[in-house]
C-alpha cells in the first residue's frame, strides 16, 4: 500500500514562487505505486492550507498562495491532514521552512521527514554561523564580516573603512539568513554600500559582507546518513556579473549549466571530498546541495543548501541523474532515508 506523504511548500520567505514550483516537480514525479502525495501549501502569511484548497490552488497555476487563514495552529483541517501522513517532505525554501523551525515543529509531532535536521537546517541557512564553522574547521572560505541592522546605523563609515581595508570592491552584502540571492548587491564601489545594505536588511538584521571570489561556479550533490556519497561535479556560467535570482529563474535566463564540470579530475574529486566533509561537519542527513568556486589558487567553500531547487531541471537533481540516478528514484531514496533517520533515533 501506497504510503501517504505531505509535500510542505510555499511559506513566509522571499522565495515562496520557487519553493511551489519544486514543490510542483517533485509531486509530479513522485512513484505513485509508492507514495500518495498530500499537498499542503503555506501562503505568504504563514497559514497552512488544507490539501482541498492547496489542490484548489494548484489547480488554477496559481504562482503564489495568498489566503490568509489565521495561525497553523487553527486550521486543524491542515494539521489533521497532516497527522494522516506516515513522512513529510519540506520544500519551504529560506526562513520558516529551511532554518530549522519547521524541522523543529515536525520532530516535536514525531513525523519522519526529509532531509537536513534542526541544527543542520539552522546552520545551513544562517551564512554567519556556516562560515564560522567552516573557517574552524580549516575549511577555505571568502574572507568576511557581519553586521547587525542596529549596528549599522551611524557606522556606515566603520564599515567602509572595513571593506576597503579588509575586503576591496567588489564585494558582495547578502541576508545572513536568505536563499536563491534574494536581497543580495554586487557591491563596486563605496557609493554601492548604503543602498546593498538597506536590501540584506529588509530579509534580515543580519548580514554578511564578504569580498567577491574570481573563479568557476561549481555545485556538489549530496545524498545520505551515516555515509553520505558525492555526485558527479557541474558547473554554472551565469549570463550576468553574478548568479543572481533573475540568473537563476527568469524564463529569458542564459545561465549555462555545465555537467560534468569543465575543470581537472583532481580538482573534481577535491570538490566531491570537501561536500562530503562539509555535510558531515554540519550533520547534516538526507541531502544538500554545496557550492564552491575553483580559482587560480585552489577551491574556495561558498555555502551549503539544505533544501536546493528541486525542479527536474535544478542542479541537485540533474548530477545524480547524470550519475545514472533517476529524479524519481531520488525522490523515493530522500524519503527511505527520512525514515531511516526516524527510526535510527525512536531505538534510542
Amino acid at each position: 500500500m501506497a504510503q501517504r506523504v505531505a509535500v510542505l511548500f510555499g511559506g513566509r520567505s522571499g522565495e515562496h514562487e520557487v519553493s511551489v514550483v519544486s514543490a510542483k516537480s517533485v509531486m509530479a514525479a513522485l512513484d505513485p505505486a509508492r507514495w500518495e502525495v498530500v499537498p499542503i501549501a503555506i501562503t505568504r502569511t504563514g497559514s497552512w492550507l488544507s490539501p482541498e484548497e492547496t489542490q484548489t490552488g494548484l489547480a488554477a497555476d496559481v504562482r503564489g498562495f495568498e489566503a490568509d487563514r489565521g495561525s497553523v495552529l487553527r486550521n486543524t483541517d491542515a494539521l489533521a491532514a497532516l497527522a494522516g501522513c506516515d513522512i513529510a517532505f519540506p520544500l519551504v525554501h529560506g526562513t520558516y521552512g529551511e532554518d530549522g523551525t519547521l524541522q523543529g515543529f515536525l520532530e516535536i509531532a514525531d513525523l519522519p521527514y526529509a532531509g537536513a535536521g534542526v541544527a543542520a537546517s539552522a546552520i545551513g541557512m544562517d551564512k554567519a554561523l556556516m562560515k564560522a564553522l567552516f573557517s574552524e574547521a580549516n575549511i577555505p572560505v571568502p574572507r568576511y564580516g557581519v553586521v547587525r541592522a542596529w549596528e549599522i546605523d551611524g557606522f556606515e563609515k566603520v564599515a567602509e573603512r572595513y571593506v576597503e581595508q579588509e575586503l576591496g570592491y567588489p564585494c558582495f552584502v547578502k541576508p545572513a539568513n536568505g536563499g536563491s540571492s534574494v536581497g543580495v548587491t554586487r557591491v563596486r564601489s563605496r557609493e554601492d554600500l548604503h543602498e546593498a545594505f538597506r536590501s540584506a536588511f529588509t530579509f534580515d538584521d543580519k548580514a554578511v559582507i564578504e569580498s567577491a571570489v574570481s573563479g568557476i561556479e561549481v555545485e556538489c550533490s549530496v545524498l545520505g546518513n551515516e555515509h553520505p556519497e558525492a555526485s558527479i561535479v557541474g558547473e554554472i556560467t551565469p549570463d550576468r556579473e553574478f548568479y543572481s535570482y533573475e540568473s537563476k529563474y527568469d524564463p529569458a535566463s542564459r545561465t549555462e549549466l555545465h555537467i560534468p564540470a569543465r575543470i581537472a579530475p583532481e580538482v573534481a574529486e577535491e570538490v566531491r571530498e570537501l561536500s562530503v566533509r562539509m555535510f558531515k561537519l554540519m550533520g547534516c542527513e538526507g541531502y544538500a546541495r554545496v557550492d564552491f568556486f575553483v580559482t587560480a589558487t585552489g577551491v574556495v567553500a561558498n555555502e551549503i543548501n539544505t533544501i536546493p531547487g528541486f525542479t527536474s531541471i535544478s542542479m541537485y537533481p540533474k548530477l545524480w541523474e547524470a550519475g545514472g540516478l533517476s529524479y524519481r528514484d531520488l525522490l523515493t531514496r530522500i524519503l527511505e532515508l527520512g525514515f531511516s533517520r526516524h527510526e535510527r533515533r525512536a531505538r534510542r
